[in-house]
């Protein structure tokens, strides 16, 4: 026993010991590689042309550290800014960009284009790549409308038709398994709810969809006319003959070369006097932090929030940043900008469906607490601000919305699904045992009694109305007219704007003159951007990295290979977003 013992010790020592020695390895590489970076600069060539490649399908925004190591898909925000440092770069001649896939909402491919348009200004080239525009939506094809050429590879499909969107409803489950779905809305536009109470569409959804899928439509085709100078009833009837090839596309005027991929890449960098492929991700962790030690222009700080609204503070990893807003980390972002003297305005980056509400009214407080101490906060809207994403930003100085943005959705939704019943078809017992009146309130087991409903939809009211009047309030609107362009309903920025909901319609850095403006600098002046939540440092990540582990992770990513399907993934998702009781600002089955 006393040999067992021993023999463990030193197994145990030796673990230690080698945990030691990675800690000091890691901290030592990452000095070496500091300081070998500072002797040689950022180690780009002096001549090159940058490779942005958006096959798949980016996030808004990332909290991520990148160490270094690229990101295959930068996003949005990313390429947004280093786009900016890539126009005032003499060493960056142009960039070839990759499409085709699919991976590009209509609201993505308006931020990036305006971002390449701004780019091109400079002097820069962009050509755009497709080995096949894959998918009926306009997102791919969109962004690469706003290059000086699109290239595709010979008899490869163009897709491109016009956006659609499909719902999973899963009442008519519910009723064979005997499970009772109890979700009350607020109000009739409020379709989160229907997936769980419908058995298909509402005709108020199918209102609501129907506009903003027009909307889109609208907007891409408008701004394909314009960047390809043709008239929008060409585009239209380009479109309507899709699927196609891109030999039909090139003799409508909407692509201009058909070469394969080394062909694009030669041509751009012949273009840019044989100048190096580099590639995005490379320029953009190579560049970001020399970007944000440079100063001059007056100091906003730029708070990214993408995600779910969730109460609380989330975890953050080394190998991914963030995927929630915490309304703890979020309200502190807040906080600090408002604390720090050099910081002069907030600029606040929103793709959200919502989520908790006391998370996104903790968050809304500290926006107008900063605004109270005289920071002024202007908001730019993503892809997506309905109802929590919404609520958050509803007190701002300006909104600045996309005109594919999905906002609105001023609506709640509560509830649950009991599934007592249905565990005992599969011969599974369950049981709950609550003292007090209402201790099972929120019981997966039981329906709600007839008193809990009533409770349940005063609740409802109560939140819904005191969201009505947050954004009468913050919107500067009267309550009737907010009472009637809410009732939960989803709109486009571009059908937001005339409504009073979003003040401009435009891009980031449309937000970016609007901080000008508030601030009192000319449209010329920089602005020197600090981001909340701070970004790890290495030593905290490395920190983060051997406080935990990645096992769950890594077999959960394995487990998500077995559910592609896209029914698969509705459902999925579907269940996963089932209220649970609580009161919720969510637009969870929204397209992006």
């Amino acid at each position: 026993m006393i040999s067992f013992l021993r023999w463990a010790r030193d197994i145990g020592l030796g673990v230690l010991n080698g945990i030691a020695k990675l800690v000091v390895f890691l901290v030592l590489v990452g000095v070496v590689l500091a300081l070998f970076g500072l002797s040689r600069g950022d180690g780009l060539p002096s001549k090159m042309v940058l490779n942005l490649d958006l096959r798949n399908s980016p996030p808004d925004s990332s909290t991520a550290p990148a160490f270094g190591f690229e990101r295959r898909t930068p996003a949005v925000m990313d390429t947004v800014l280093a786009l900016d440092r890539a126009g005032r770069d003499s060493r960056v001649k142009g960039l070839l960009l990759q499409v085709g896939r699919g991976g590009l909402s209509v609201a993505q491919a308006e931020e990036i284009g305006a971002a390449l348009v701004r780019f091109r200004a400079t002097g820069r080239f962009v050509i755009a790549y497709a080995g096949g525009f894959l998918d009926t939506g306009l997102g791919d094809y969109l962004a690469a409308a706003s290059a000086d050429q699109i290239w595709m590879q010979p008899k490869s499909p163009f897709g491109p038709a016009g956006p659609a969107v499909g719902g999973v409803y899963l009442r008519g489950l519910f009723d064979k398994v005997q499970a009772v779905p109890q979700i009350v809305k607020r109000a009739d536009f409020k379709s989160a709810a229907d997936m769980y109470m419908e058995k298909g569409r509402t005709d108020p959804d199918r209102l609501q969809t129907t506009a903003f899928l027009q909307s889109w439509y609208d907007s891409a085709v408008a701004a394909i006319a314009s960047y390809r100078r043709i008239d929008p009833k060409a585009v239209i009837a380009t479109f309507q003959s899709s699927p196609q090839f891109a030999e039909d596309a090139q003799r409508a005027h909407l692509i201009d070369r058909l070469g394969y991929d080394d062909e694009a890449k030669d041509a751009a960098q012949a273009r840019g006097g044989n100048a190096k492929l580099v590639s995005f991700g490379k320029y953009d962790n190579s560049t970001e932090e020399a970007a944000s030690l440079a100063g001059g222009g007056p100091k906003v700080a730029l708070i990214e929030a993408a995600g779910e609204i969730v109460d609380g503070s989330a975890d953050r990893s080394v190998f991914g940043g963030s995927t929630v807003i915490a309304g703890d980390d979020y309200a502190e972002a807040f906080r600090k900008a408002t604390r720090d003297s050099s910081i002069k305005a907030i600029l606040f980056r929103v793709d959200s469906p919502g989520g908790s509400v006391t998370a996104s009214d903790q968050i809304l407080d500290a926006v107008k607490k900063a605004q109270a101490a005289g920071k002024p906060v202007i908001v730019s809207m993503g892809p997506l601000a309905a109802s929590g994403g919404y609520y958050v930003s509803c007190s701002a100085n300006k909104i600045v919305a996309e005109p594919a943005t999905l906002t609105g959705s001023i609506g709640v939704l509560t509830g649950k699904v009991s599934l007592g019943k249905s565990l005992g078809l599969i011969g599974v017992g369950a049981d709950d045992i609550g003292i007090g009146k209402n201790a099972l309130f929120d019981s997966g087991i039981d329906p709600y009694t007839p008193d809990q409903l009533a409770n349940l939809n005063a609740q409802a009211d109560t939140i819904y109305g005191d969201f009505l009047r947050k954004v009468a309030t913050g919107r500067k609107l009267p309550l009737a007219k907010v009472q009637e362009i809410a009732k939960g309903r989803v709109w486009t920025g571009a059908d937001a704007a005339p409504r009073g909901l979003v003040d401009e319609l435009g891009t980031f850095w449309t937000a970016v003159g609007e901080v000008k403006k508030a601030i009192g600098v000319s449209p010329e002046q920089r602005l020197t951007f600090k981001r909340y939540p701070e970004r790890e440092n290495f030593l905290d990540a490395l920190n983060d990295l051997l406080g935990g582990t990645e096992m769950g992770m890594r077999t959960m990513q394995g487990m998500a290979t077995l559910l592609q399907a896209p029914v698969a993934k509705e459902v999925v998702g579907a269940l996963g977003s089932m209220p649970q009781g609580r009161v919720e600002l969510r637009a969870t089955n929204l397209p992006q």
